[in-house]
């Protein structure tokens, strides 16, 4: 009995040295078939990755494309300055990081030491600008405005400011030929961020750390077109860095050029325009607050009517996009995102929303049709109309009996949308409406395009406001809470609103109905949109999407892509609707509210239709709204707190008219004197090497006895005023 533990314990040793055997073998296996992979399968694969480590890159930034005008002429292009950069990587190398380089460096630029600091550090959410948000390792500009004499002093100096350089550098331009500022729809430039290199890097257009990307406006949305690619040399170096043979060269390709189809002279025209109405409204007083209109902001927009083709688009305040070359300063900054200057990088033409007012009523009066109401029926005009006990009042409270719809139009009654607008509300089960009510109004609005994005090639487009039944429910989930907090039945007219929204905020009252009929209340345009429905109405009734690039050129000009006009829709009348509206707006000008400011007009030549509209919005002076168009052109413009319509926005939309077609005051036409008399198919000629001819433009001066084709003309002959 004494043996068989002993013969335990050997048996034990013995599996486990087979065990231990299985082990030793198995790793040695998986280890040979691991140097097997990595030597023989994927020999090649990685001795190419090894020789890579004794390769250096260098990037020449390849040059970015132009943006045109629709004759050539550059509205943004590049230019060479000294630009003075900083490598942050060399600098945290440095016992005082790089303190000591930036303060001499700074005492050369003539610039504080502060401001120095600044520009070379990095972005984060608590940094404010100026600060760098592109690469650390990418080299930082410290002024893009050095002169000869300062880069000298740096390079001959070499020792005193490692990492520093000075080096001729293409950089943006944005020229402002004529004037024509341009900004909101150009955008502007900023460095690429690592999460921007790190999410193209799969892509067919990655970044590289030198790469300067669009940030809003045309340098945003034609970036990828606009930044061509890079060229890269690889060169063999040994491991102390010398130059022992070049593997590789791809050559840089600059970037396309885009043609737009806006024209400067026009755009500067427009410019002008808008911000002398502003400057005239802020003279004019206020009966209802008492103080002159503040004229806080405006837009206008300029389009082809048959191809919604942009010819200009002006928004007011607007700011230097030069600011943001080479990095911006605190002080722009500031000015650019601060709620004191009003916001100038917003883009109001695209990005401002405000209550349309009487030029909302074409789409009131489509909708009054398809429900069934005649268009030269008579409807009552009284000077008021009473719903629920709350009176809605005319304009100025004036009466004209019973006058059709056409006429309505015309002299902009207010009564008659609302008659019409309360006896569908009733019809649609008032206010407890029908399971599927009409809402002729609502669906109408809908169908000429409101609510939604027009598509225009601009980044950032609002879509404006419908505020129809599913609207009303999402607002009332919305701000239910705090209208039952803050609303008090005998309390301030606002806690009277809040009050009773908070009872019934989510049902559509007749007074919401009314209101809605004249582009009052929650209802919210773009001044895009207008311009894309009155455009449409001109045409025949295709709602055309509004653009901006007109072609793409290729660096060397061999490649032409033209950027045609898309359709998103039809507007919903029939001819005969849509004839009955042309001859109403003819009537506006002619013998309506804005006919005292086209008198004169050749009205059997070039056809005129417009329609005014002032709309109040609470707590501020009313909205100045005018929206016309010919047969060529579709011209909208809006001031915030103007004042009225054909008041305030008026004289600068005739003037533009006057300048596109070349006439004076008394309505007779030069064409000689024309800016654009018809719309310019045409793209501008393109050289053999790819550069593209431009005229030269001189600043618009509607004070010179010259006209603005006069004034360019002269300019390219080398002749003054």
């Amino acid at each position: 009995m004494s043996n068989i533990p002993e013969t335990g314990r050997t048996q034990r040793v013995q599996i486990r040295l087979v065990v231990i055997q299985v082990l030793v073998f198995s790793l040695l296996f998986t280890l040979g078939g691991r140097l097997w992979y990595l030597q023989i399968r994927n020999g090649q694969e990685y001795s190419d990755e090894a020789r890579n480590n004794h390769v250096q890159q260098v990037v020449q930034p390849a040059a970015r494309g132009s943006i045109l005008d629709a004759r050539g002429v550059p509205l943004a292009d590049n230019e060479t300055r000294l630009v003075v950069s900083a490598s942050r990587t060399e600098l945290m190398k440095m016992a005082d990081d790089g303190k000591g380089v930036l303060t001499r460096l700074a005492d050369v630029l003539g610039m504080k030491p502060k401001e120095v600091f600044d520009k070379v550090r990095l972005c984060d959410a608590k940094t404010p600008q100026p600060c760098w948000n592109g690469s650390p390792y990418q080299p930082i500009p410290v002024t893009d405005e050095a002169t000869t004499q300062q880069a000298l002093q740096i390079r001959e100096r070499a020792e005193d400011f490692p990492g520093i350089t000075a080096e001729p550098t293409a950089v943006r331009r944005y020229p402002a030929p004529g004037k024509a500022n341009t900004a909101q729809v150009l955008g502007y430039l900023s460095p690429v961020t690592d999460e921007e290199i790190t999410k193209a890097q799969d892509t067919d257009s990655p970044y590289l750390r030198s790469d300067q990307v669009g940030r809003s406006g045309l340098e945003r949305t034609y970036d990828k077109e606009l930044r061509g690619k890079a060229g890269v040399t690889r060169y063999e170096v040994d491991n102390l860095g010398r130059v022992i043979g070049q593997a590789k060269n791809d050559e840089a390709k600059p970037g396309s050029s885009v043609v737009t189809s806006v024209d400067a002279r026009v755009q500067a025209v427009a410019e002008y325009e808008l911000n002398e109405a502003m400057k005239t409204a802020r003279q004019a007083f206020d009966k209802n607050t008492g103080e002159n209109y503040k004229a806080d902001s405006g837009a206008v927009v300029v389009m082809e009517a048959k191809t919604g083709r942009v010819v200009a688009m002006a928004s007011l305040p607007d700011y230097d996009p030069n600011a943001w070359v080479g990095g911006i300063s605190a002080k722009d900054y500031a000015k650019l995102t601060g709620k004191k200057s009003n916001f100038p990088l917003l883009n109001r033409a695209i990005q401002g929303q405000a209550a349309p007012g009487s030029i909302f009523k074409v789409i009131s009066s489509t909708a009054a049709v398809n429900a069934g109401y005649p268009f030269d029926g008579e409807y009552p005009c009284p000077s008021s109309y009473n719903v629920g006990g709350q009176t809605f009042k005319n304009f100025e409270s004036q009466g004209y009996g019973s006058i059709t719809i056409g006429r309505a139009l015309e002299v902009s009654c207010d009564t008659v949308y609302y008659g019409i607008a309360h006896k569908e509300w009733l019809k649609d089960g008032g206010i407890n409406p029908k399971k599927h009510p009409k809402d002729w109004f609502y669906k109408t609005a809908h169908q000429f395009g409101l609510g939604k994005e027009t598509g225009i090639d601009l980044p950032n487009e609002v879509t404006g406001r419908v505020p129809d039944r599913k609207w009303k429910q999402d607002f009332y989930k919305a701000n239910k809470d705090a209208w039952c907090k803050q609303g008090k039945k005998d309390g301030s007219y606002v806690e009277k609103i809040a009050y009773e929204n908070c009872l019934e905020g989510n049902k559509m009252r007749a007074g919401d109905s009314v209101n809605y009929s004249i582009g009052q209340g929650d209802t919210l345009v773009t001044p895009i949109q207008m311009a894309t429905i009155y455009a449409a109405i001109s045409n025949g009734g295709t709602l055309y999407n509004p653009t901006v690039g007109k072609a793409i050129v290729s660096g060397d000009g061999k490649t032409v892509e033209e950027i045609k006009p898309k359709s998103h829709g039809k507007l919903p009348f029939t001819r005969k609707t849509r004839n009955e509206i042309d001859s109403a707006l003819a009537g506006v000008a002619t013998r309506g509210s804005a006919a005292w400011r086209f008198g004169g007009w050749p009205q059997d030549k070039i056809p005129m239709h417009a329609k005014t509209g002032t709309a109040e919005v609470y707590g501020k002076q009313t909205t100045s709204w005018f929206a016309t168009y010919t047969k060529d052109y579709s011209i909208v413009m809006t001031i915030s707190q103007g004042g009225t319509g054909s008041g305030a926005s008026g004289p600068a939309v005739r003037n533009i008219y006057d300048a596109l077609y070349g006439l004076d005051d008394s309505g007779k036409q030069d064409l000689k004197k024309a800016l654009l008399p018809t719309p310019q198919k045409s793209l501008p000629k393109i050289q053999h090497d790819g550069s593209i001819d431009a005229p030269e433009i001189k600043p618009y001066d509607p004070n010179s006895q010259k006209t603005p084709e006069e004034q360019t003309l002269a300019a390219v002959l080398g002749r003054r005023d």
